[in-house]
């Protein structure tokens, strides 16, 4: 029988107890110590993007392990807590404001572990190009509101980061490694989230290779011609070029534009920009200052409903539950990531240099967490 189990991320209004957290920062530290004893500090930022492993974590400092502050408070706690200076690893960005100062922490913190200046400028731009990504190249109708870069003594990076829909009162949280080489093209190590859409626009799946090829293509066209072709997605009887020329279309999409919704705004003064500075491919258009989702979406549906590029409008998350879903939807149960990262927390726990009491409790916890999944 195949073992399935939830991991979503209610959003919860509130601050953490000052006794928890606490009790968190106390914990924190032993037990970083061993995990970079035993796995270095790339081990380690390499297990914090492992969706599943950081849940544990959190579980394992005792923090309530299904809420949307499983999040914002952990990566808080290991901000205050793991130093650069005495682990070799730091912790930029957070929660709103603290967002806002993540260049600031990047620079702070390159410079303790003594990175060049050319490493942290690449940090830099790793964070905003991946708050780039889940903001505009995925648009999933989740705002962000949480960025956290996770720094390494070698620059190496994972960045972990949420956004909310106050709406539906539910969080989706977001997981990025180094280990993955494009920016734009599935490059999260996880996407967490109770909630699976219908339709999603996704730029970064390799369905929408062709369309990110093809973007600049009509960005050089010029703003004019671009604002036409837009405006032309209104007419319910314009055909895409394939059509026109005779040639078979390779989608199914072809005319039906009341299927998408169409951006209410242009930011017609950035295509210009973007158009006069010549840029070449899909992440550099992204990244540009100003770029936004409403822009990206115009030019994208330009590209699948005129061009007859292939979109992806599936949703990219990877982890609607802890380990795979019910019935194996979005995916089947991960048994041996789960249990790897179990036994991991296990060891670490046993060795720290922690109370007997402390051990037992975060123990407990953590087979708490997994619950249905032990055998």
């Amino acid at each position: 029988m195949q073992k399935s189990g939830t991991m979503d991320l209610p959003l919860h209004g509130g601050k953490a107890p000052y006794w928890l957290l606490k009790r968190m920062k106390k914990l924190s530290k032993p037990i970083f110590e061993i995990l970079i004893y035993e796995y270095g500090t790339d081990g380690v930022l390499e297990r914090l993007s492992d969706p599943f492993f950081f849940q544990a974590l959190s579980c394992v400092l005792a923090f309530d392990w299904h809420s949307s502050g499983t999040t914002t408070v952990l990566t808080g706690v290991l901000k205050s807590s793991i130093s650069p200076e005495d682990f070799g690893i730091g912790f930029a960005g957070g929660k709103g404001k603290h967002s806002k100062n993540t260049f600031s922490d990047i620079e702070d913190i390159g410079l303790k572990l003594g990175l060049t200046d050319k490493k942290i400028e690449r940090l830099q731009y790793t964070s905003k190009v991946t708050a780039k990504v889940d903001s505009a190249a995925i648009q999933d109708d989740f705002d962000l509101y949480h960025h956290v870069v996770i720094i390494s003594e070698k620059g190496s990076w994972s960045v972990v980061q949420q956004g909310l829909n106050v709406n539906e009162g539910y969080a989706r949280r977001y997981h990025w490694s180094d280990r993955n080489i494009s920016y734009v093209e599935e490059p999260h190590t996880g996407i967490v989230s109770d909630i699976v859409r219908t339709k999603v626009l996704d730029m970064t799946s390799k369905e929408s290779a062709e369309t990110r090829k093809t973007i600049p293509d009509i960005i050089n066209e010029g703003p004019e011609r671009v604002r036409r072709l837009i405006e032309s997605l209104k007419d319910k009887n314009q055909t895409s070029l394939t059509s026109f020329m005779g040639e078979e279309e390779s989608n199914s999409i072809k005319n039906d534009v009341e299927t998408f919704i169409l951006p209410k705004r242009v930011n017609w003064d950035i295509l210009r920009d973007i158009y006069e500075s010549d840029l070449k491919n899909f992440e550099d258009i992204l990244a540009f200052k100003g770029m936004g989702r409403s822009t990206i979406k115009g030019l994208a549906l330009v590209s699948e409903l005129i061009y007859g590029t292939t979109l992806s409008w599936k949703d990219p998350v990877k982890y609607s539950f802890a380990f795979g879903g019910k019935d194996g939807v979005p995916r089947p149960v991960n048994r041996k990531g789960m249990e790897d990262a179990a036994n991991i927390l296990n060891d670490v726990i046993k060795d720290a240099k922690i109370g007997e009491s402390e051990k037992i409790k975060s123990l407990k916890n953590l087979r708490n967490f997994l619950g249905p999944y032990q055998n």
